[in-house]
């Protein structure tokens, strides 16, 4: 009897030696690091992938190289089910455990796409349709059904969508980047909205767009925004016409080729704030967030004009009667002679 007892205890010491020798050897390979290069590793999970060909794939990706001990420790766990698809990077000193926590938390490759401000809706949609990341499901006809399915009160896209840069994952559709971009417009618009002057002559939300688009286009420079803003503001207030170019440039449509003549200037759009008063019906362009603030915080002031003055730093010479602003667009043109 002492004899089975003996051989019991030594067969019980043995399979818990093995035990503790696979933990051990488990253990040690899911602390390991992969073998990654210095810019990491793109690796893709199918839809429906088993977790025996996602570890084929580790393996056949020269990323690990044996998946005997990944396969124990993922049904020791059991978070085979938990793989989730995506299009992952593997970064430096990843080891096959951050792996399986990267693949079941679905911790997918962000890419990026940058809404710049300024843009037209067409131009969105191009430079949307150029990235690589993101699936084309939209066509320019599909924008009054995209609205209305982000409950839109709008049918025309300009101006509705934020300026800034947005993260996804790969295979992100047109519209699923514009819902993102709608949404944060409506958030920063809310947000700039309830934090306006009492003396913005702006009397909606819709109506800050449209002028925060032509302060837009008008400058880049972030001190001269809240200047254009008051220049529009003061001319509003006088019934004056806002004669700004970049409306009769919206007016002519993809037809401009470049060159604003004085027969653009007197032919009458819906666009055209030399020929109409007040803003035009729509925003012309896509504004951020400062363009925002400053079409509901104008600066105050007496210039009713503006005008570049051909620097390199982009700015404009402001002026209060017509005279200066005249003698303002003769050192213009001869700045832009000078060039020639």
């Amino acid at each position: 009897m002492k004899r089975l007892y003996l051989a019991l205890a030594i067969v019980s010491l043995v399979t818990l030696g093995g035990i503790l020798l696979v933990t051990h050897q488990v253990n040690s390979f899911m602390a390991s690091a992969v073998s990654v290069p210095d810019g990491g590793a793109e690796f893709d999970i199918l839809p429906g992938s088993s977790f025996t060909s996602v570890s084929n794939n580790l393996v056949s990706a020269g990323l690990i190289s044996d998946d005997r001990w990944l396969r124990l420790y993922v049904r020791w766990h059991d978070k085979g089910g938990a793989i989730q698809a995506g299009h992952y990077l593997i970064k430096p000193g990843a080891s096959p455990k951050s792996l399986i926590e990267q693949f079941t938390k679905g911790a997918v490759r962000l890419f990026a796409f940058t809404l710049v401000e300024g843009w037209n809706h067409r131009e969105v949609l191009q430079a949307l349709h150029a990235n690589d990341a993101v699936t084309a499901t939209m066509s320019d006809e599909d924008w009054p059904a995209l609205l209305e399915s982000l409950g839109a009160t709008m049918i025309h896209p300009e101006g509705l969508f934020l300026p800034e840069t947005y993260r996804f994952p790969r295979g992100s559709t047109d519209r699923d980047i514009l819902k993102q971009a709608y949404t944060l417009m409506q958030k920063v618009l809310a947000e700039e909205w309830d934090k306006r002057s009492s003396d913005t002559p702006m009397k909606t939300p819709y109506e800050t767009l449209i002028l925060a688009s032509i302060v837009e286009k008008e400058t880049a420079r972030a001190d001269e925004r809240p200047k254009i803003a008051g220049v529009f503001a003061r001319r509003l207030g006088k019934r004056m016409r806002l004669q700004t170019d970049p409306t009769v440039i919206y007016g002519i449509g993809p037809a401009f080729d470049g060159n604003l003549t004085r027969k653009h200037l007197k032919t009458d759009t819906p666009y055209n704030t030399y020929t109409r008063h007040g803003l035009p019906p729509t925003p012309i362009a896509m504004p951020g967030r400062a363009a925002i603030n400053a079409a509901l915080n104008p600066e105050d002031g007496t210039e009713l004009f503006f005008v570049a003055t051909g620097l390199a730093d982009g700015s404009h010479k402001f002026s209060t009667t017509k005279a200066e602003h005249d003698a303002a667009v003769a050192e213009y043109l001869a700045e832009l002679r000078r060039k020639r």
